[in-house]
């Protein structure tokens, strides 16, 4: 597939002192092949200035594609995803938080396998190839590495990184799978899903990784970790609805 344009969506949540940071790093980067970007942010009803912030932002730089979206309540980054892939208008479209956890200048490493006409969905893992990796916890590092297990021997997949945040799709097939989940079991739910799409074909590339503490203002918590096992087996095993239109 010839891609000509990729989607950023940035799901945001009292993101007031970092978003221009990683807003800077998306307009920076230069995509291969001349790929245009078209950046969506999804303001989940932030409590904080995110939101006057963004605008600023978007006034400063309006000869870029940046939108912006509100939701009327916090609903959720899955939600905010949704909304985001609703609206986006790329040939593919990409997730980027809107901390500093994740390097925008390794889109092309996500796009490559794309270009080179050999994937429809790349994952960016952080628990492989020789990038830079903060050390922190070792217990969330054991959760993601349970559920990433978890998730494949359901999927039938080999993944080494199931819950990263960088995952790079194919529009016109995410935009027709029914995703439900709200909060962080997008990250199962969705991997449930795009496993069984006929012919998918799906690969995997290193990426590096500068993880947040909670004093950084990292969010995700042990609840988000049980939701997300309940999430794995509800949608390969009860839940199998794949398409809107079903």
């Amino acid at each position: 597939m010839n891609i000509t344009s990729l989607s950023i969506i940035i799901p945001a949540y009292n993101e007031a002192n970092t978003i221009h940071l990683i807003l800077d790093k998306v307009l920076k980067v230069e995509l291969i092949n001349n790929i245009e970007k078209e950046i969506i942010i999804v303001n989940d009803f932030s409590t904080d200035k995110t939101k006057e912030v963004i605008e600023k932002y978007i006034d400063e730089h309006k000869e870029q594609s940046i939108k912006l979206f509100n939701q009327e309540m916090n609903m959720g980054k899955g939600a905010a995803l949704h909304k985001g892939i609703e609206v986006a208008t790329g040939d593919y479209l990409i997730i980027q938080d809107a901390d500093l956890e994740y390097d925008p200048e390794e889109y092309n490493i996500l796009l490559q396998p794309i270009v080179d006409g050999f994937a429809d969905v790349v994952y960016g893992s952080r628990f492989i190839g020789g990038r830079p990796h903060r050390i922190l916890f070792f217990w969330h590092s054991i959760g993601n590495k349970f559920l990433t297990f978890l998730s494949n021997m359901f999927t039938n997949l080999n993944l080494t990184d199931m819950e990263t945040c960088y995952k790079l799709f194919r529009s016109d097939i995410i935009k027709k799978i029914y995703l439900k989940e709200n909060r962080f079991g997008f990250e199962p739910e969705v991997t449930s899903k795009i496993a069984r799409v006929p012919k998918i074909r799906i690969y995997e590339v290193g990426i590096s990784y500068y993880g947040r503490t909670y004093e950084d203002g990292k969010k995700i918590g042990a609840s988000d970790g049980f939701r997300a096992i309940f999430s794995i087996l509800k949608y390969n095993i009860f839940d199998k609805k794949m398409w809107k239109d079903d």
